[in-house]
């Protein structure tokens, strides 16, 4: 990893005469920050010098005679955005030295495509089933395309997936929020931006996060029921002040059920955190066509990065109400969609679980389920098995038929020998370390831009800009008939039609990361259109 160091100054001049380049280059503090602090970039970027925790510094090609932009100056984004770096520990003789890093000419341009005007960072829609790239539509725009036509064989749907930030918790974690002018961080700016993005995605479904129930009944409900939703809410438990919303357009949808999950067991000491999950199934309104329901869930995963045992039981929780849910009589399931706040990145083994259907845990380190903790160092290994029998749900994340054991008195056929090896298979069984789901899920992103390898982002804030946000769906998969957990087949599976472009730390901190004047919440919107085969 790249490292910062403070010396005393080798070369008086720079950033206009380099007198080393290459992999390592040096600059004097002061020109630096006074280099950048009197250029435009002191209201739009982040400078260390500025905020009194920052990720890492970010500087523009703009101040330095050689034509190179670096994405990130550190070799691990990831691993520097927990360190404690303070620019005032620096005298104002020293120097900051970037040792390990290639520049580069390449790239002067940001990574993304997306365009930048007036403060604002456009998002553009990602046709993913052979559409032509000319029909790609701006944010702006109407959300009238063809592809959302629907007929008699067909039915097209939007999801919407969105942490709109509680303002609750928005206050009581002040310091993550450094960066931003006051202003925007009240609600009474912040909601009529998130409302007014709302109606312009204009989607069929919405999946909200952090909905703060005061305002949930005061303005949000409301609202959203002007605009032809209907609102399902679950609070959190333990008098928490948010909690999940799924909503959807009467023009679409009919409600069959509504199955709220409280996360919380107080019979399971395991389980001891309010988070909640919001299930629901919906009929399509499709007229003179039959059509399967569709079942949609909601949830916000527990945030803690080290405690990997408490998500990955949540998560069971949540698939074991789904398959509950999207159960048909003939032993399928309906199609699903299932959107949250996850709390895990792209590739750590809960993502990797909800993907590919099955993950043994043993030997994991409960640090290292979700991916967000850098080292596993003095973190314990996750228990065989993670949760306890009493909870009710299998390995395979269904729940349990509680059966009471039959004993008959004159059944002699059983001998003590195989009594004890029954037991023995029996406990087996109970300790396995592998987990199962029914479920073929994809995820709506690729979490990666093709052209560059550069991550997107869903949330951005002082300390860290990554994903945990997602839409998942269930879709065909080749061979998923003989794969694990896949035993129980799909009514037919969605068609993914397009998607809302995310974008790249750097896009982000260009309009000073989130929130902002125009995006009102630390996470970005998801949204995802989707097709369903009659």
């Amino acid at each position: 990893m790249g490292r910062v160091r403070a010396f005393r100054t080798r070369y008086p001049m720079l950033p206009h005469h380099q007198k080393s380049l290459g992999r390592d280059w040096t600059a004097p503090w002061e020109n630096l920050q006074r280099c950048c602090w009197n250029r435009h970039i002191s209201s739009c970027m982040r400078w260390p010098g500025h905020y009194s925790r920052a990720p890492y510094p970010y500087f523009s090609s703009r101040h330095f005679s050689l034509n190179w932009r670096p994405p990130c100056l550190f070799e691990s984004r990831t691993q520097f955005q927990y360190w404690n770096w303070r620019p005032d520990n620096l005298s104002q003789t020293s120097l900051i030295h970037l040792s390990s890093y290639i520049m580069n000419s390449e790239g002067d341009e940001p990574s993304s495509k997306r365009r930048k005007h007036q403060g604002t960072i456009k998002r553009d829609w990602e046709y993913i089933c052979n559409h032509n790239k000319e029909k790609t539509k701006i944010l702006g725009d109407k959300n009238d395309d063809p592809i959302c036509e629907d007929s008699e064989n067909k039915f097209d749907f939007s999801v919407m997936s969105y942490n709109i930030l509680s303002q609750d918790l928005l206050e009581d974690n002040s310091h993550l929020y450094k960066h931003c002018q006051r202003p925007v961080l009240h609600w009474s700016f912040r909601f009529p931006n998130i409302l007014k993005e709302i109606k312009h995605y204009d989607a069929d479904v919405l999946c909200l996060q952090e909905v703060q129930e005061d305002h949930y009944g005061t303005e949000i409900r409301p609202s959203l029921e002007s605009l032809g939703y209907h609102c399902e809410y679950k609070m959190r438990t333990g008098r928490k002040p948010d909690g999940c919303a799924i909503c959807f357009k009467h023009s679409k949808f009919s409600l069959l059920s509504v199955n709220p999950v409280e996360f919380y067991r107080r019979d399971v000491p395991l389980l001891d955190r309010d988070n909640v999950g919001l299930v629901l199934l919906l009929q399509p309104k499709i007229p003179s066509a039959a059509s399967p329901a569709i079942c949609v869930a909601n949830t916000h995963l527990l945030y803690n990065p080290r405690r990997g045992d408490i998500k990955l039981t949540q998560l069971a929780m949540l698939l074991a109400e789904i398959s509950s849910v999207a159960h048909q009589k003939d032993g399928s399931f309906c199609p699903i969609v299932m959107c949250g706040d996850f709390n895990s990145v792209p590739g750590s083994p809960l993502y990797s679980f909800i993907k590919e259907g099955k993950l043994n845990y043993e030997g994991l380190a409960i640090g290292k389920v979700s991916g967000q903790e850098q080292s596993s160092r003095g973190q314990r290994i996750l228990s065989i098995p993670i949760w306890p029998p009493n909870l009710g749900i299998s390995q395979n994340c269904v729940y349990e038929v509680q059966q009471v054991p039959k004993v008959e008195k004159t059944d002699s056929d059983l001998t003590q020998t195989q009594l004890d090896k029954t037991e023995v298979l029996v406990t087996a069984e109970k300790l396995s370390s592998k987990l199962q789901h029914h479920f073929s899920l994809s995820s709506v992103y690729s979490h990666y831009f093709p052209d560059t390898g550069i991550p997107e982002v869903t949330t951005c804030h002082s300390r860290s800009a990554i994903t945990v946000d997602y839409i998942f769906y269930s879709a065909e998969k080749e061979g998923v008939a003989g794969q694990p957990g896949a035993e129980v087949a799909l009514v037919g599976g969605l068609k993914l039609l397009a998607r809302l472009s995310l974008l790249t730390e750097q896009d982000l901190w260009t309009v000073n990361g989130l929130p902002n004047e125009n995006n009102s919440s630390d996470h970005l919107p998801l949204l995802a259109k989707f097709r369903l085969e009659l």
